[in-house]
């Protein structure tokens, strides 16, 4: 399934940078919607939305295609945002489950259920991913570890 998967989110990609499409900006701005208190966590929104869409979208299609480097980014991202404190499980699923969703809108003419179903396959893993590297960090370091929400 990872090798059609993979296929389809590569379309819906090529599809929105085909047509010039960057999802970053009313990605952030409806994640801020649903969080206003999380604007100030951001010295640069302009460089950190560039990241963070482009981390997010690379470890879903990442994990369709197998690829042994996203484990190691994901602990090493859930690792470093320990800096911001103890940030909710719910604001990790609302970005990517965002990312997905700013996507779909942008890649609507190619955009399948099929497509819908590939990249909720990888989203869902990475959700769990994070909450595994949340976990492993706090047994590991659990004087250094926020307390995870």
């Amino acid at each position: 399934m990872s090798d059609a998967d993979a296929a389809l989110m590569e379309a819906s990609l090529i599809a929105v940078a085909d047509a010039g499409i960057d999802i970053r900006l009313p990605l952030f701005e409806r994640f801020f919607d649903a969080y206003p208190n999380r604007r100030a966590s951001f010295i640069s929104v302009d460089a950190a939305s560039r990241r963070m869409t482009d981390e997010t979208l690379a470890m879903m299609l990442g994990l369709a295609q197998r690829e042994g480097w996203v484990w190691p980014l994901i602990a090493e991202l859930v690792f470093t945002h320990r800096n911001y404190g103890a940030l909710p499980i719910a604001e990790y699923d609302a970005f990517i489950d965002r990312t997905v969703g700013e996507l779909e809108l942008a890649a609507a003419p190619v955009w399948s259920d099929a497509t819908a179903a590939a990249w909720q396959r990888h989203a869902d893993a990475l959700k769990a991913m994070i909450r595994k590297a949340r976990a492993e960090w706090a047994s590991a370091m659990p004087a250094g570890a926020p307390q995870v929400a």
